[in-house]
């Protein structure tokens, strides 16, 4: 049980941690009063669009690349 709760944690912190390197959200502070105030979580859609749509081009690049070995090793087969 306690080992489960780890790995939800390591998660967790894994993707909070990616989520600030990639700009997706972020935590801003209030106003310098008498407490400090951290304002809630603002989510960026813009940017995780952005970078689902280039995680997306990635991989279609990726499977050309790989469809293009596999008819060069065809060929090669053929011949």
């Amino acid at each position: 049980m306690i080992r489960m709760f780890l790995v939800l944690a390591l998660i967790v912190a894994g993707v909070v941690g990616l989520g600030f390197c990639m700009g997706w959200f972020h935590f801003s502070l209030g106003s310098a009063t008498t407490r400090m105030r951290i304002s809630p979580c603002q989510w960026t859609r813009t940017k995780s669009k952005r970078t689902r749509n280039k995680a997306v081009d990635k991989v279609q690049d990726l499977g050309q690349q790989a469809k293009d070995e596999v008819a060069t090793t065809i060929q090669k087969a053929q011949e």
